[in-house]
């Protein structure tokens, strides 16, 4: 695949007699559709190729009329242009990533203040669950839709609804709008997933460039995570609880300017066949009812009849939509998508993920503020060092994925399930905190590793054009994941003595069937110019 945002250019630009209009284009007499194409007198049939009076040997190349010190010029212009689009291009959609983080976390901490807006007695996690059954629920649609009308309008879409979301909740004066801003910010975090994901993988090359693009991804959106715990205590403190959702606004517009000329634009043709309208509203009643089955389960017990109400209603929409799909003419996803090993094992890992890794965070507050009584800012400023050794992660997951995807996902989850393990027994009221510290970090290095490699491996062997799909699916098993994860833990730590050290064990055996997992990835070495297969 070629692309503009490539570490190395495919396209050698050439001169002509004149220059094009914009920076970095050099054109003859006539312009190519792309930016950064150079033409002579005639464009070639294929985008990215340009032509002078004849065609040159090889597609990409292109020749003018001329050749000097202007050729070098336009080189020089053309290279240069095109890294700061592809850093532009990284820097917003890490900045949209990271704002997702932010909202997974920052209103926990806010949770009690927020109660005085008149919440009812039992209705306060909802809050917390809107969020989660939008964006659950809507990913897969969301991801299709990507694929069908273009990456940069859902991009944008889910930009404008975050924002939407944000002041709604900012402003609710009653809990029912302040629940439902959160299900419009869960929406817009629905629409950017997939969008993020299909843009990182359409625009830089698989192999380096891309591992090298989702760890910086990888990193920002994990350090959203941890900063939203730390932003969540401070803005709170400092400026009451409506500030946890107006902060998002600021950042939203940064996005929108970072993203404004870096993000290509879409195909101006319309889409081609139907849209699969039953598949859609199916999987996304299936997905949107397990989240909200999994949350009553969570907050009420396993004995909820609402919760056995929800998951059986999902269960029904699973079995409608499976039927469906098989007779659409354009289904939602389609049969290929499940024999593809890579993006069968990078979902699993993506659910596995979300289901440990994920919900440790959770034990880990509880533990802070409950059995070492931190208050939510010093919690949150806890959350520094994970944070850290996340950053650090995603790097050493980028490099270890461009060798080999199995070693960086099955190391990194061998890292965090040794880590658990020790934290398990080590973990206590009376723990010293150079203990806790120092296992904190190293888990959270192997979880940094983990979250690259298996986005990378969900993104491997597909075509440009149906990553977007790929993204809502990878993205659904992380929602699914961390429902199922926090349900399930929550059940089976509800009867110990000590809940803390049994959710960290029960963690470190989910981990470590992400690790075995793991080997299931097909034997691949990435090699940017022509990517190996099993």
């Amino acid at each position: 695949m070629t692309s503009a945002y490539q570490d190395t250019p495919q396209t050698r630009p050439a001169t002509g007699p004149a220059t094009g209009p914009a920076p970095g284009t050099a054109t003859g007499s006539a312009t190519g559709p792309a930016p950064g194409t150079a033409t002579g007198s005639a464009t070639g049939p294929a985008p990215g190729t340009a032509t002078g009076s004849a065609t040159g040997p090889a597609p990409g190349t292109a020749t003018g009329s001329a050749t000097g010190p202007a050729a070098g010029t336009a080189a020089g212009s053309a290279v240069g242009t095109a890294t700061r689009r592809g850093a532009t291009l990284l820097a917003a959609v890490a900045l949209a990533q990271m704002l997702v983080g932010i909202d997974y976390n920052i209103v926990f901490v806010a949770l009690p203040e927020i109660a005085e807006l008149g919440f009812r007695q039992g209705s306060l996690p909802w809050v917390i669950s809107a969020y989660a059954i939008a964006f659950g629920g809507l990913l897969l649609l969301c991801g299709r839709l990507v694929d069908r009308y273009g990456r940069r309008r859902l991009f944008m879409a889910g930009v404008a609804l975050f924002a939407l979301g944000s002041v709604l909740g900012g402003a609710a004066t009653s809990p029912a709008l302040l629940v439902i801003g959160r299900a419009v910010q869960g929406a817009g975090g629905a629409a950017l997933s997939p969008a993020i994901l299909a843009l990182l993988s359409a625009n830089f090359e698989e192999g380096p460039a891309r591992n090298r693009a989702l760890g910086i991804w990888g990193a920002a959106g994990s350090a959203g995570m941890v900063l939203g715990s730390i932003l969540g205590g401070v803005l709170t403190q400092a400026l009451g609880w409506r500030a946890v959702f107006f902060v998002n606004v600021p950042l939203v517009v940064l996005v929108v300017a970072l993203a404004w000329r870096s993000v290509p634009l879409d195909r101006p043709e319309a889409p081609a066949g139907p849209l699969d309208v039953k598949g859609g509203v199916l999987a996304t009643a299936a997905a949107a009812l397990t989240v909200m089955g999994l949350t009553f389960a969570t907050e009420d017990g396993w004995s909820s009849r609402a919760a056995w109400v929800c998951l059986g209603l999902a269960a029904l929409a699973v079995a409608a939509c499976v039927g469906v799909e098989s007779r659409a003419a354009a289904p939602l996803f389609r049969k290929e998508h499940l024999g593809n090993r890579h993006l069968a094992v990078g979902t699993a890992s993506t659910f596995l993920f979300m289901a440990g890794f994920g919900a440790l965070a959770y034990f880990v507050t509880i533990y802070l503020q409950n059995t070492r009584g931190l208050s939510a800012l010093s919690t949150g400023l806890v959350f520094v060092v994970p944070c850290v050794g996340v950053l650090i992660g995603t790097h050493v997951g980028g490099r270890l994925a461009t060798r080999s995807l199995r070693v960086a996902l099955v190391s990194g989850n061998l890292v965090g399930a040794v880590v658990l393990t020790v934290l398990a027994v080590a973990i206590g009221a009376e723990t010293g905190w150079a203990v806790l510290l120092t296992t904190l970090f190293l888990l959270s290095v192997g979880q940094g590793v983990v979250f690259t490699a298996m986005f990378a491996t969900a993104a491997t062997g597909s075509a440009d054009d149906e990553q977007g799909t790929v993204g809502g699916i990878a993205t659904t098993g992380q929602q699914l994941g961390g429902a199922v994860g926090l349900a399930v833990l929550v059940t089976l730590t509800a009867g110990s003595g000590d809940t803390t050290r049994a959710a960290v064990g029960w963690i470190a055996a989910i981990v470590a069937a992400g690790a075995a997992t793991a080997l299931l990835v097909p034997r691949t070495r990435q090699d940017p110019a022509a990517p190996a297969h099993d």
